[in-house]
């Protein structure tokens, strides 16, 4: 199954910011249980490297990427740590092209048909679609979809469980990325099942809206 593949069939990538590696392991164990196998972590924190290389480690059924990533150094230090795969919030040709000449997965961020031209020149079939709400939402990518049918979006920022619907009856949306399943405040407060429980009701939404 390729990365796209197993992406569509989870439906949520959530995006995750952790400040404490020994809050790692026991939010992975959380996602996992609410059904959520994918989990991306921002390398917003100094701890981000050591988080995914914990995840990588200790929980081999979820699969941990790193997201933010400006650069290929930092797409070198996550991939060494064990990142499956690499996320951007826009479009830089050399990180893509380092992933590709890796057999890394890579989600650059794409969201005007120049960038979307550009990642599809390069062989890309995902893109991130961010910050969703600022550049459109799901009408933007229906519109964007027309001209681009070999391209999916993986729509950040902005999505919600309220509006999780919307995008994911769309065949064009790869999965949505939800940092609304593992918020900052449940995870200092070690709330693991809340974010189970909101993991669990994004699954079941997804599969109760995608044929």
């Amino acid at each position: 199954m390729t990365f796209s593949d197993k992406v569509y069939e989870t439906g949520i990538v959530p995006v995750v910011v952790l400040n404490r590696v020994e809050d790692a392991v026991p939010l992975a164990g959380a996602l996992l249980r609410g059904g959520v196998d994918f989990m991306e972590i921002t390398f917003r924190t100094e701890c981000a490297a050591e988080c995914i290389s914990v995840i990588s480690r200790e929980v081999p059924d979820m699969t941990v990427g790193a997201g933010t990533v400006l650069n290929v150094e930092q797409a070198k230090l996550a991939v060494e740590k064990g990142a499956k795969f690499i996320v951007s919030p826009g479009l830089d040709e050399e990180t893509v092209k380092w992933a590709l000449g890796n057999n890394i997965p890579v989600v650059p961020g794409a969201v005007t048909p120049t960038e979307i031209m550009k990642a599809v020149s390069l062989g890309l079939k995902v893109v991130k679609f961010f910050p969703a709400d600022v550049y459109g939402g799901i009408k933007a990518i229906k519109a964007l979809s027309a001209p681009f049918g070999q391209v999916r979006f993986l729509p950040t920022g902005g999505v919600s469980e309220a509006n999780l619907k919307d995008f994911i009856t769309n065949s064009a949306v790869a999965a949505v990325g939800g940092s609304w399943v593992c918020k900052k405040d449940d995870i200092m407060n070690h709330d693991w099942d809340k974010i189970t429980e909101l993991s669990a009701n994004a699954v079941r939404i997804i599969k109760e809206n995608r044929t």
